[in-house]
């Protein structure tokens, strides 16, 4: 059945009109869709989204992996509600902010402290600036594998979208590459003294190299810096616990988010107790001012936040997330080979983390070919920049993924031969979010 996208295209159009790029996430901008073929959400339910021209999609990488449990999760709704009905914002803090903090270090038993505020920035932005104060040094090293940190300008500034950002505040930031502690260590050796700490995801596409993340540590400790974890994506998605309770590692800081709220606003600064009272009143250091936001512990995204955690603990979510991932996995690797395009469709990451690369002739990554592939998958009714799965898909859902995915291999094997891509992406192909110019 032919889709219509005349309402997301005209909607698309008031969006640019009003908000700058939009939208408000730049991986969610139109660049990053096929011309013309970029909904816009009307509403959703479970793992299933529906555009304002009536089209419904099986949706991956719901709301870029924060809706872990699928859209209008019952219990999340119902603390939800219950917490409006009660007030949102007060003069002093809620006695939810004390449960919200109990069941947080509960659940990710290696924090000693929790500080909640609304999103991943801020609480990736407070650990830098902590780390900073602790050792009383300027510079950060960051995974230069690694594709997002935060909005702030010690990120950005190392982005080719650095505009607006002073080159001195840029040479503040240093990158090291993932899973090579001797580059690591002449990183140190060359900014001696200086590094206050290294930020990282302590896992992505791959798991980490045996002894990597203990070595780190250590090598972290004995440059006298601090270790970060950017827990944003593992956090509950690999473990309730983050990667740092799968694996056994404990930072000094870490940051959570996305899959915490199910898609409310919520996001956690976490880690050792020692630096984050420099944040507190029954500290002697030099105060810092770490996170103070109005809306940080807005009542409902806690309840929210509570009741995830519950429900991760009750139903044993990642797990559920792990078998999902494990059946798409199974499902497209096999219709990719039957279509002869498996060494260019290829599904990575762990099977709660899925991405898909979309690899040309030479078999190097391509944005051509990658818009190919959303064009035929937001056309058989799939829609996601990834196959990262909510614990919502059904086997139905999943098979009829896989359906999906075979005819848009069959497509992508034509283009091959044909070798002609251009002949099938219908307009200009979609874009890296990270680009200079438009």
């Amino acid at each position: 059945m032919t889709k219509s996208f005349e309402k997301s295209v005209a909607a698309n159009k008031r969006l640019h009109d009003l908000i700058p790029g939009g939208a408000h996430t730049y991986a969610k901008g139109e660049d990053q869709f096929p011309e013309h073929m970029a909904p816009v959400i009307d509403h959703g339910d479970g793992a299933h989204v529906w555009d304002v021209d009536g089209n419904e999609y099986i949706e991956y990488g719901s709301g870029l992996r924060a809706v872990s449990l699928g859209h209008r999760h019952p219990k999340v709704l119902e603390a939800v509600r219950r917490e409006i009905d009660r007030g949102s914002n007060f003069v002093r803090p809620s006695i939810i902010e004390l449960e919200a903090a109990e069941r947080f270090l509960a659940t990710v038993p290696t924090a000693e402290m929790v500080k909640f505020a609304k999103n991943g920035s801020d609480a990736t932005t407070a650990a830098v600036k902590l780390a900073r104060a602790v050792t009383g040094r300027p510079l950060v090293a960051l995974c230069g594998d690694q594709a997002f940190f935060s909005i702030d300008d010690w990120f950005v500034s190392r982005t080719p979208m650095s505009a607006g950002i002073p080159a001195e505040i840029g040479d503040l930031t240093v990158a090291f590459p993932y899973g090579d502690l001797a580059a690591t260590e002449d990183l140190f050796r060359q900014h001696d003294g200086e590094i206050a700490c290294l930020i990282l995801e302590a896992a992505t596409q791959l798991d980490p190299p045996a002894g990597y993340l203990e070595g780190l540590r250590d090598l972290v400790h004995r440059h006298g810096a601090l270790l970060i974890f950017d827990e944003m994506i593992t956090g509950f998605r690999l473990s309730a616990a983050g990667a740092q309770g799968l694996f056994g590692v404990t930072p000094d800081l870490s940051t959570f988010g996305k899959a915490l709220g199910n898609g409310f606003a919520v996001s956690a600064l976490a880690g050792k107790r020692d630096y984050l009272e420099r944040g507190g009143l029954r500290d002697s250091h030099e105060r810092v001012f770490l996170l103070s936001t109005t809306h940080g512990a807005e009542t409902h995204a806690l309840a929210a936040a509570v009741a995830v955690m519950d429900v991760y603990a009750a139903e044993d979510i990642p797990a559920r997330l792990h078998e999902r991932g494990e059946r798409l996995t199974k499902g497209v690797r096999e219709v990719a080979a039957a279509a002869g395009v498996q060494d260019h469709v290829v599904v990575r990451g762990r099977p709660s983390n899925l991405v898909f690369a979309t690899l040309d002739e030479q078999l190097q990554p391509s944005q051509l070919y990658r818009t190919l592939f959303l064009r035929e998958l937001i056309t058989g009714g799939v829609i996601g920049p990834s196959f990262v799965v909510s614990s919502a898909l059904t086997d139905a859902d999943i098979d009829r993924t896989v359906e999906v995915v075979a005819g848009a291999c069959a497509v992508y094997r034509q283009a091959l031969d044909a070798q002609d891509i251009q002949a099938f992406i219908g307009g200009r192909p979609v874009k890296p979010v990270f680009r200079r110019f438009v």
